[in-house]
């Protein structure tokens, strides 16, 4: 069925103008960027289509890369970027929201909140470091550094340098697995000593190291085993 054969309110710009975003399913809005549909479909079977090829997971699908995108009948590269800029957006809108930040962060779960944005869906490892005041607020948080699918590798010198540098007290280390298990292996055991002994030379507090994968994650705060 052809999409102006729809009636007014099964449009989806139609209902977008009537009932707001809020109201649309996520098939509907990604038809919505999608545009048009091709010969044999309008464009929200193409966008159901789409989601269905995700498993019908957003995070999934902002996970898919532009070659497993595009070679979706009816996806073309102009309407891969329309997703991956909406998708990419909606990331960056989340890491503005200062919400987490106007209070003191003391505990893994805001943590998870503040950084899951960044993290998830990635699929590649991403080390970051938030660097606190004496309060535990965020003074400023930032990327450290990017590695591959299994790994990434930090200096610790690099860290303390920018957390003498913020004149941070303490730091909470986080970084994220693509493969699907938020334990920690035998290299971010070695890494997370490696920078907690370097942090309490200079008298800073190493208060926490959370591993973000998709839903979950691993605070080693939770396990002395770890920190001590």
């Amino acid at each position: 069925m052809r999409i102006k054969e729809l009636c007014a309110d099964e449009r989806p710009r139609e209902k977008m103008f009537s009932k707001g975003p809020g109201a649309m399913s996520n098939a509907e809005l990604l038809a919505i960027l999608i545009g048009s549909g091709t010969k044999k479909e309008n464009v929200l079977e193409v966008a159901n289509r789409l989601l269905a090829s995700a498993g019908g997971n957003l995070s999934s699908l902002a996970a898919m890369d532009r070659t497993g995108i595009t070679a979706m009948d009816g996806i073309g590269s102009g309407r891969y970027a329309s997703i991956a800029a909406a998708f990419e957006l909606g990331r960056r809108c989340c890491l503005e929201d200062p919400g987490v930040e106007k209070v003191p962060l003391t505990d893994p779960r805001m943590v998870f909140r503040l950084m899951t944005p960044k993290l998830r869906g990635l699929d590649h490892e991403e080390f970051w470091v938030i660097f606190l005041n004496r309060a535990n607020y965020v003074i400023h948080k930032e990327m450290i550094s990017l590695g591959g699918m299994s790994s990434t590798v930090v200096d610790p010198r690099l860290v303390i340098r920018k957390a003498l540098d913020k004149r941070a007290c303490g730091i909470i280390l986080v970084h994220n697995h693509p493969s699907g298990n938020p334990r920690p292996g035998q290299n971010d055991l070695e890494q997370t000593a490696a920078i907690k002994k370097a942090a309490e030379t200079f008298n800073i507090s190493l208060l926490d190291h959370v591993i973000i994968c998709d839903d979950m994650y691993f605070c080693f705060s939770e396990d002395k085993v770890y920190l001590g």
